[in-house]
């Protein structure tokens, strides 16, 4: 049996809503090894996971669609790993400003926003 193209795929479907994911999650939802995402992470300097305090790499959503991208692009639009790192470069002022937002975003306050959001539905849901 084949294995459906992440064309076919509904990205937003496949990413759990989540504020964190180790790299096995990571791993299953893009579809590739630990160690390709470890090998990206030499390669594309964009790509920097943040570490916990046991060393385990953490990454955001916005880690996890950026990788989507690269797989993307390397895979079915068969780019080189040089060629990728230039599509990006040319974008590098969205992607700094998107990185800047994703930081904001996570800052503590927002953080207890968003656990008070999820709470808030799941209360919904069973009541």
């Amino acid at each position: 049996m084949q294995r459906p193209s992440i064309k076919s795929i509904d990205v937003q479907k496949t990413i759990p809503d989540k504020l964190f994911y180790k790299i096995g999650e990571v791993s299953r939802i893009a579809d590739v090894e630990p160690y390709v995402l470890r090998y990206w992470e030499t390669e594309f300097p964009f790509v920097r996971p943040r570490k916990n305090k046991s060393g385990q790499r953490v990454y955001v959503k916005k880690d996890l669609e950026l990788i989507l991208q690269i797989k993307k692009l390397l895979h079915q639009e068969r780019y080189t790993i040089e060629g990728v790192r230039k599509k990006f470069e040319t974008g590098n002022a969205n992607i700094k400003q998107n990185i800047n937002e994703t930081a904001k975003k996570f800052q503590p306050n927002n953080i207890l926003e968003h656990v008070k959001k999820r709470l808030r539905e799941i209360l919904s849901q069973i009541q």
